[in-house]
């Protein structure tokens, strides 16, 4: 489960200190001292029992013209600071059951239900209310490939809540949770750590009564650019695609580049003779997705 972070101190902080010092001296969750001084301007501005209502207020005033208050993760989600040196902070606002905006959206708007991993590492601290309930397992990252339906090795660990005042730094490719609503309304304040490398790490989804993967759930622009490119059918673009498919770094850019070509033929022959080549790439991810894809097309 997320490792147990204990700050302890008294003091307060303003949000704006809070900014400044992470500014300052990012957040580094691979260096100690970094971590412990991390944890004590979460635990500081964590103490501050007005600063986030009144940011809320703030917002409702100005109409949501903030810029750098936009979320970016999600309906409950605040995005508190800017984005410097790969650090920024949010706070995130859990519903519980009872609560209006659950029954209207539905658990998954707020991803309760919803096993998953992350391609980040953050520091978190209940800031108010029971917190969210997570069933939480652990795994090897490297011993996955990421296709469907692969056994991932899941190990249960236990089940907790974010509660107030609780903190933890939840560790990238290995911390899985699976998260539950709150008994009543509940908040958390996050410091976020990413990367540049980070989007091309992939982060999964999983079913917990399987112990499988089921999809990549972290977006990838790069993804999506190629798909289009090779819809149009360009030479240019289905001889990039033929080279990000055989040497690419990213297996997920691979299985993307094979998947858009697949869909140009419509020719069952032509689609088993392209997922044959992704069988025999030498890749465990194309291997699983191609045998999969040829043995539906078999079966066609």
């Amino acid at each position: 489960m997320p490792r147990l972070i204990h700050a302890e101190t008294a003091e307060q902080c303003s949000l704006g200190d809070c900014v400044d010092a992470m500014a300052t001296q990012p957040f580094d969750p691979s260096d100690e001292g970094n971590l412990a001084a991390s944890a004590l301007w979460l635990r500081r501005l964590a103490n501050n029992r007005t600063f986030l209502g009144d940011v809320l207020l703030d917002q409702i005033r100005n109409r949501h013209r903030e810029p750098e208050m936009e979320s970016g993760y999600g309906p409950q989600s605040i995005t508190l600071s800017p984005t410097v040196g790969g650090t920024f902070l949010r706070a995130n606002i859990w519903p519980s059951e009872r609560d209006h905006c659950f029954q209207e959206s539905g658990a998954r708007s707020f991803v309760y239900g919803v096993p998953h991993d992350h391609n980040f590492a953050f520091l978190t601290a209940g800031y108010l209310g029971p917190g969210y309930l997570s069933d939480y397992y652990e795994y090897d990252y490297e011993e996955v490939a990421g296709y469907p339906g692969e056994k991932a090795g899941l190990r249960f660990i236990e089940r907790t809540a974010l509660s107030e005042g609780k903190m933890m730094l939840y560790r990238a490719h290995l911390d899985i949770h699976s998260q539950l609503p709150p008994a009543s309304l509940s908040v958390s304040l996050n410091i976020m750590h990413i990367g540049p490398a980070q989007g091309w790490y992939d982060q999964y989804g999983f079913d917990l009564d399987q112990g499988t993967v089921t999809r990549v759930v972290s977006p990838n622009s790069t993804e999506v650019f190629l798909r289009a490119a090779i819809a149009t059918g360009e030479a240019e673009a289905l001889d990039l695609a033929e080279r990000f498919g055989q040497s690419h770094p990213s297996d997920r850019l691979r299985l993307a580049s094979f998947e858009a070509r697949a869909m140009l033929h419509e020719d069952v022959v032509a689609q088993d003779a392209l997922w044959r080549e992704a069988e025999l790439s030498g890749c465990r991810m194309l291997e699983a997705v191609a045998k999969q894809k040829r043995k539906v097309l078999q079966n066609a």
